[in-house]
């Protein structure tokens, strides 16, 4: 089916943000990081490598399945599904969501985006006023918080997440979308390998293996977060740790915005790709 001309549109617009993305070129100083990082996990014995590894493919594994059956979730399905129902009362399931034209996904989509990334703002406040639980709990929920929204964005397109296929993709999806921009590329175009190379969208063939060396760069970026959080929080206005709230705020929030744009324009083209097919 031809795509509209709103819908060329869209895509143009993926495929300039695609090109900016793949002709990104690190600096020196990132380069040097990445070495260093890579050197520094490579002291380790193999063995404790591996096993690192295979806890944190696990722990993402059970916290999407978690967030997945979590009755918040299905709440949040149902609320998309009736946005559905403003534009065609017949959607019934997910997948119905694709007769939907991509304006009306769009603003779907963004309600969504809106929401999880004030989530964000709201929880990188809280983790600034310096409190040892809720420095703690940053990272955790900071994960949950940009899963799932990467699993709302999905549904919103039609995609159901509870098949082996997605459920792996949209991991991978929050994977690459957390990744620094140098290494977000290689991630990118091995999720259009993935999609180029898969005819049937149920059962996942590819790379079970999630994590790696390159993303615990994202973690090591929300400990300096903590420290800088500790060294700031007695620097009160009014009794406010103002200056450590604003850098939990603004660094959750540039997280999340980073995981939702990639998200979004992950979902929108395979949507487009879909309907430009049948």
């Amino acid at each position: 089916m031809p795509l509209t001309d709103r819908e060329t549109k869209v895509l143009n617009g993926i495929r300039d943000w695609e090109r900016d993305l793949l002709n990104y070129e690190a600096n020196d100083f990132q380069l040097t990081y990445e070495k260093y990082l890579e050197r520094s996990f490579s002291l380790l014995p193999e063995k404790v490598q591996r096993q690192f590894i295979s806890v944190m493919d696990s722990w993402l594994f059970h916290l999407h399945s978690l967030i997945q059956g979590s009755q918040l979730q299905m709440d949040a399905k149902e609320r998309i599904l009736a946005s559905g129902r403003i534009f065609q009362e017949d959607i019934e399931k997910i997948t119905d969501l694709k007769r939907l034209d991509i304006n009306q996904l769009q603003y779907i989509a963004e309600q969504q985006i809106a929401r999880h990334r004030l989530y964000s703002f709201a929880q990188g406040g809280l983790s600034g006023t310096g409190g040892s639980l809720l420095l703690g709990s940053d990272i955790p929920a900071m994960a949950v918080i940009n899963l799932r929204v990467v699993q709302l964005i999905a549904m919103t397109y039609g995609f159901e997440v509870n098949t082996p296929f997605e459920m792996m993709t949209s991991l991978k999806v929050f994977h690459t979308a957390t990744l620094p921009a140098r290494i977000q590329k290689a991630g990118w175009a091995s999720l259009m390998a993935e999609l180029e190379a898969n005819d049937e969208y149920y059962f996942y063939e590819g790379n079970e293996e999630i994590f790696d060396i390159t993303w615990l760069e994202q973690p090591i970026q929300q400990l300096l977060k903590a420290m800088v959080i500790t060294l700031f929080r007695k620097k009160v206005i009014q009794g406010i740790p103002l200056v450590s709230m604003a850098i939990g705020a603004g660094t959750n929030y540039q997280l999340t915005r980073k995981v939702t744009d990639l998200a979004h324009k992950y979902y929108q083209l395979r949507y487009l790709k879909e309907k430009e097919e049948f």
